[in-house]
């Protein structure tokens, strides 16, 4: 198994055998009675690591989530011919039937069911208020049900909900629970998670620790200081002004309770080693504040991910499959940048990179395969340049891989949900929308220095977030400090978490993910490859901006304000669940 993870196989397999979970659209063929099963810390050990294996079903975290992910103004999936899958969700042309959202719902109901279990089951056993372990591993259920139940209110609003192991139809079909509710229930969780579990020297950084449930507190709470579509009227909301200071303060709180911990901090071997580490199958306790572990099990996809293979740059596979051993897996890269990122990053004046996250985060060639040679070999030059660009994000490397592979396709790549820099940024936020943009320029800065970039302030603002350096954003005032420092955040979460799945949600709740839609639609449309892309000059002269956008981005004209802040509840769901009333999310 890989590096220091718990033993998953075996531990899943045992509790999939005893406990059987359901989503909420079914009753369970069978529930393991919890007073005969949890009777042990081994038992409630194994019904935690329960849990983990919703994750890693390809479904979920392992695949399903990347598409949600490359929907904003930053990167999307490839191809825009409809699929029920990747595509439509990436360009805004889903439906209440598409494959993979009804899957990654299906996936959590299932991981929150195993939760509800784990916790009950848990704080139940005999001795539970004297026993430090126990608390702990009810935390780190706590910690995952809260995880689960943000992404379904981030993905979908007011939902069925319930803290209950489904166990009796009325369990199982129930109305929608308002979305405040459920933000009460995640931030009730996290406050017991953060106190009971252990600090990040006694877990490795797969497992959830006290540093990781003070980040999630500190998303969840700007997440519902912000605007989110009220269904009724179809509208953007955000709450009052004294009730979004309180968010905001507690944010700060929770930032200042993980510096006093002092566990952890920027990686110390750089930005572009902390990525490779994912590649590598090294995990960091430092920056990671959590990872959800993968492992392809000698090819199985049952606990495995895409991660590098969907989302990385293009790998040709070797011709006829010769032994794997020499070779690099295949990557189907499935995601392709935005062209234009790259130059937006601090680069010096013969164009070569200063902020070093820009050679990280962008990669412009592909690895194709030479039959003449029977290598697999960098290129710039091949002739689908031209049409495609070869942007991608490079994050997760194939290359950064070991020679060989377990599947051409899965690996044990892990994500990371949630890393120091995010917190540092997001703590920055807070500390703005409370009056003290010093401090938030401070914090700023710190993620900056780290990838070598300029540190920035108002009076050097302009050079760095304003036209020609990038395009201008007309729906963020930017007359005061603090609009300044919006502005400026705007860039530097899209520079440092690119493609690290929070991009579209603080675009929604920062109202403004439609008007940045429309701005990476509008820019798209004009731009034309400069004289340092892999392009002929005979083809940028006769370069059509829109006709690229036609093939490639369209998420600034299909996007619905009303509508697409919100998924579409599976159709499956609608029709099983009378409770729901036939009533889906506006507009589908």
């Amino acid at each position: 198994m890989k590096r220091n993870k718990f033993m998953y196989g075996a531990l899943c397999a045992l509790v999939a055998a005893n406990i059987t979970s359901c989503d909420l659209t079914e009753q369970p063929d069978s529930y393991y009675d919890m007073g005969n099963y949890f009777t042990t810390e081994d038992k409630a050990h194994m019904a935690v690591v329960g849990i983990y294996d919703s994750f890693e079903i390809l479904e979920y975290y392992g695949q399903d989530m990347m598409p949600c992910f490359g929907s904003d103004d930053m990167f999307m999936v490839r191809g825009m011919a409809s699929d029920g899958t990747r595509r439509d969700i990436s360009h805004y042309t889903l439906t209440s039937t598409n494959v993979w959202i009804g899957a990654i719902w299906e996936q959590i109901y299932q991981g929150l069911d195993r939760a509800n279990l784990a916790i009950s089951g848990i704080e139940g056993m005999e001795g539970f208020a004297e026993n430090t372990t126990l608390q702990a591993y009810a935390a780190e259920a706590r910690f995952l049900r809260a995880f689960m139940a943000f992404d379904l209110v981030k993905m979908w609003g007011d939902v069925p909900f319930s803290t209950q192991y489904t166990n009796s139809y009325e369990i199982s079909h129930k109305p929608r629970t308002s979305r405040e509710e459920i933000y009460d229930q995640i931030i009730a969780d996290l406050d017991y998670a953060k106190e009971h579990l252990p600090s990040r020297g006694d877990v490795t950084a797969e497992r959830p620790c006290r540093g990781a449930a003070h980040a999630m507190l500190m998303r969840v709470y700007l997440q519902r200081a912000g605007y989110s579509l009220d269904r009724a009227s179809r509208t953007l909301t955000r709450p009052d002004d004294a009730t979004r200071q309180t968010y905001f303060n507690a944010v700060i709180t929770e930032w200042e309770a993980m510096q006093s911990e002092n566990e952890h901090g920027f990686y110390s071997g750089g930005y572009e080693q902390l990525f490779k580490n994912y590649s590598e199958l090294v995990v960091d306790n430092q920056e990671s504040l959590w990872e959800i572990a993968f492992e392809p099990n000698a090819g199985e996809r049952d606990n495995s991910g895409i991660w590098a293979t969907y989302n990385g740059p293009l790998v040709d596979a070797p011709g006829s499959y010769p032994g794997t051993s020499s070779y690099i897996g295949r990557a189907n890269a499935f995601f392709t940048v935005l062209p234009y990122w790259k130059w937006f990053y601090e680069s010096n004046a013969d164009g070569t990179q200063k902020d070093i996250r820009r050679d990280v985060n962008v990669v412009d060639y592909a690895i194709k395969w030479n039959k003449n040679t029977e290598t697999q070999e960098v290129s710039t030059t091949c002739n689908e340049i031209a049409t495609n660009l070869y942007r991608y994000p490079g994050k997760w490397r194939r290359e950064w891989m070991a020679r060989g592979w377990v599947d051409p396709n899965n690996t044990g790549v892990n994500y990371c949900p949630l890393r120091y820099a995010d917190a540092v940024l997001m703590a920055a936020e807070a500390y703005n929308e409370t009056g003290n943009t010093a401090q938030a320029w401070t914090l700023l800065n710190s993620v900056r220095t780290r990838a070598n970039a300029t540190p920035v302030s108002t009076a050097n603002y302009a050079e760095f977030y304003k036209a020609p350096k990038v395009y201008d954003l007309s729906f963020i005032p930017d007359g005061d400090d603090a609009g300044k420092f919006r502005t400026a955040l705007y860039w530097e979460r899209g520079f440092e978490l690119c493609y690290e799945g929070q991009r579209k949600y603080d675009l929604l709740r920062w109202g403004i993910l439609a008007e940045s839609l429309q701005a990476a639609q509008s820019y798209i449309e004009q731009w034309v490859p400069g004289p340092l892309e892999h392009i002929s000059d005979k083809k940028r002269e006769t370069w059509d901006p829109v006709d690229w956008a036609t093939k490639n981005y369209a998420a600034g004209h299909n996007f619905q304000t009303g509508k697409h802040e919100l998924m579409p509840i599976p159709l499956d769901e609608i029709q099983s669940n009378a409770a729901l009333n036939g009533e889906n999310n506006p507009g589908y």
